[in-house]
């Protein structure tokens, strides 16, 4: 087991040799990527930024939005439906599962062995989001006035506050944050103070950024034009999401994680020095290379805050205690691979005839959620609501809620979607979640679904 204190480290990162390799294969597959781009472009990984570029930024660290640069010929080194597509062919080489189909058989598009919960076990685990128990986001409780709960909810929640306990803190939040105290609970809960040497390794990181230009520089400028630049909700945080991720990129704190992550940093060689160890850097300096959609991690958290060490700071934690697992390649309960046969073993068990029509008309229905799973639905829900759905996340120390949810919104819509005949059709009717309401959803879901 990977807490034996005999393990090797390869076991703690990933105790399964064939998702270790897949893995492996992936990120060769992204470096090629990255290095296929430098060498097309003929732009450097890093290079020194001359003075008076160094000068520009720094006046403008408030305002790149207002930057404009040609970011034509860059793309995002991957999207999702890339990894997806890595993610249909894992299989386990020990497994053999005949040839013959049989009522046992996955039908859906993970084919890898993986022990997952089912409805009651998450019942269960969840069992803070049973109806009989006060939640904030559901708001037509005629029994109980919302506000009465409500009310009490708040005076906890700043009882736990003022006690600074982040035990306590965790439980609370499974039941919801009072929107007035959501910051400082999710700052409790990820230890984050913000004491003056926070404020100024940001500061220093920040000065990182001004030095030098790295490549996945544009990369970053890119994503953020593509993706929340355009989002209703998020435009305005564009400055902000250009210093949090640019200094992330710097962070070589970050590097700490892949103890426990199946990925491996990217390597770099100063130039002529190609293979010698003693000339390595791991490049970006975090070891993460960002992907089209990276930016939403960022986003909803700028709603939360406003300072930007402390956003940082926080946005930080998350990476490193869950989003990591969204697209890196491991057998973990809360990895995207589990996440994606529970979200399909939680269909074909309890919508058979959903996922058989979605399966005969070619509109697999993970080709439709699997973005929303990898950005941990950012982007997809509206503001209120995906905070609401990180509360649980926070609360549960786990993203299984997001294949639950992503199941329950397929229960939802099921009707229309029992009528189409494409992919494209089915897309369609699951093109718009921003008036959904999560709370209601999950409760239905796993509460009032038949086992």
């Amino acid at each position: 087991m990977p807490c034996h204190p005999a393990a090797p480290p390869e076991h703690i990162k990933e105790p399964l040799a064939y998702m270790r390799k897949a893995q492996g294969s992936w990120e060769k597959r992204i470096l090629k990527s990255l290095n296929s781009m430098c060498t097309e472009l003929n732009i450097p990984l890093a290079q020194k930024r001359p003075a008076n570029e160094q000068k520009e930024l720094l006046n403008k660290w408030n305002e790149m939005g207002t930057d404009e640069p040609d970011l034509s010929l860059f793309r995002p080194v991957y999207a999702p439906k890339d990894f997806l597509e890595v993610l249909m062919n894992l299989r386990n080489p020990n497994y053999e599962n005949g040839e013959q189909p049989s009522f046992k058989n996955h039908l859906g598009l993970i084919q890898v062995p993986l022990k997952v919960k089912d409805i009651p076990e998450l019942k269960e685990y969840f069992s803070e989001l049973g109806l009989n128990i006060g939640q904030l986001g559901i708001d037509d409780s005629a029994q109980v006035p919302p506000e009465f709960f409500e009310n009490e909810h708040v005076h906890i929640g700043q009882k736990v506050l003022a006690e600074q306990d982040s035990a306590a803190a965790q439980q609370y939040v499974r039941q919801g944050c009072p929107t007035a105290l959501r910051a400082d609970l999710w700052a409790l809960i990820l230890n984050i103070s913000n004491q003056p040497e926070d404020i100024l390794y940001y500061e220093q990181l920040k000065s990182n950024v001004i030095q030098h230009d790295l490549l996945v520089d544009s990369l970053i400028y890119k994503d953020v034009k593509l993706t929340a630049s355009n989002d209703d909700y998020y435009f305005v945080f564009e400055d902000y999401l250009y210093q949090v991720l640019l200094c992330f990129s710097r962070d070589t704190s970050v590097l700490e994680h892949f103890t426990y992550s199946s990925a491996t940093p990217p390597k770099s060689y100063i130039r002529g020095k190609l293979g010698m160890e003693e000339y390595a850097v791991f490049y970006p300096p975090n070891g993460v290379i960002p992907f089209h959609g990276f930016s939403m991690y960022v986003a909803p958290l700028c709603f939360l805050y406003h300072e930007p060490s402390k956003l940082y700071q926080i946005f930080r934690e998350m990476y490193v205690r869950f989003f990591f697992r969204l697209h890196s390649i491991s057998s973990h309960p809360s990895g995207i691979v589990s996440l994606c046969l529970l979200f399909e073993t939680l269909l074909q068990t309890h919508l058979p005839q959903l996922f058989y029509h979605l399966r005969e008309i070619g509109a697999q229905p993970l080709r439709i959620s699997f973005k929303w799973m990898v950005r941990a639905f950012s982007g997809y829900l509206a503001t209120d609501q995906l905070l609401l759905l990180w509360d649980r996340i926070l609360g549960y120390n786990s993203l299984e809620i997001l294949a639950v949810l992503a199941a329950a919104v397929f229960a939802f819509r099921a009707v229309n979607l029992m009528e189409v005949t494409s992919l494209a059709a089915a897309e369609a009717v699951l093109a718009d979640l921003s008036t959904l309401k999560v709370m209601p959803l999950l409760q239905i879901f796993l509460f009032a679904t038949v086992t």
